[in-house]
């Protein structure tokens, strides 16, 4: 019965996700050895713009999550997570002199209604990695739920830096900046990603690093072939319930224990 109710939902999502956006359907975990998350949930968000996804997509994915900005505004986060979210990654700082004023009033928010969250760092070319760590750290107290992210695509329509460093001069500056946050927060961040810069970087030759991947016309697999992948941003232009206007949607790369695993930092 419960794998029937499983397929079942898998199924709706599939048709529903990027079109509509219905009550998300609820599934009863399984089996979580080290932790008891809520029930699984695969949400199916509405998007401005939706893509026609061909073979696997968004929908196969049970665990959903937004990243959000102060562009975003205020969120009502407890209607968020009622729709299905069920994790959130806030941007933070960027480069080494500059904060997002809505950092601290979306992690109060996501914490009050209970969705993990975690910060990003927009990375800038013309300062070094070790003065953008101490920027983050100084902005980022310790107690996420989820690893940190470090945010790195090129930048040609920046205003005051569009350089573009070569591959091996990216990795070490990505590496820097990893290793430190590691030795602060006591967790290795993920790295953020678009499909011209890792192709352009070779950053997934990053030791010791998991990967978040920016696919909006198409699965990973196909647009980042032979990537490892542990979170998708598969739409730009999400719609939300408890947030305002559009938002990026992303998924994690695995079921409902990997997830819980994951999330407390399990092996």
């Amino acid at each position: 019965m419960r794998t029937a109710l499983m397929l079942a939902v898998m199924a709706f999502a599939t048709l529903s996700c990027g079109r509509s956006s219905p009550p998300p359907q609820l599934v009863e975990a399984q089996s979580f050895p080290d932790a008891t998350p809520p029930s699984v949930i695969f949400p199916a968000f509405a998007d401005a713009d939706p893509h026609e996804w061909e073979g696997r997509h968004p929908g196969h994915y049970p665990v959903h999550g937004l990243d959000v900005s102060r562009w975003q505004g205020a969120i009502d986060w407890r209607t968020a997570k009622q729709s299905g979210v069920s994790f959130v990654f806030i941007k933070a700082t960027e480069g080494g002199d500059v904060a997002d004023p809505m950092f601290a009033s979306h992690r109060q928010g996501a914490q009050a209604a209970g969705v993990p969250w975690g910060a990003y760092h927009y990375y800038y070319f013309c300062r070094s990695a070790r003065e953008q760590a101490r920027w983050f750290i100084q902005n980022v107290p310790k107690g996420s739920d989820l690893p940190h992210v470090l945010d790195m695509e090129w930048t040609p329509h920046s205003k005051t830096c569009t350089l573009r460093p070569d591959g091996a001069t990216v990795r070490a500056e990505a590496q820097q900046f990893l290793d430190i946050l590691e030795r602060h927060y006591g967790r290795r961040p993920i790295v953020y990603t678009t499909v011209d810069f890792y192709g352009d970087t070779n950053i997934g030759r990053l030791p010791k690093t998991e990967f978040w991947l920016r696919s909006v016309a198409g699965h990973p697999r196909n647009v980042y072939p032979k990537a490892v992948w542990r979170l998708w941003q598969y739409t730009g232009t999400g719609l939300v319930p408890g947030v305002q206007g559009r938002v990026d949607i992303n998924v994690f790369n695995g079921p409902p224990e990997i997830w819980a695993r994951w999330k407390s930092g399990s092996p």
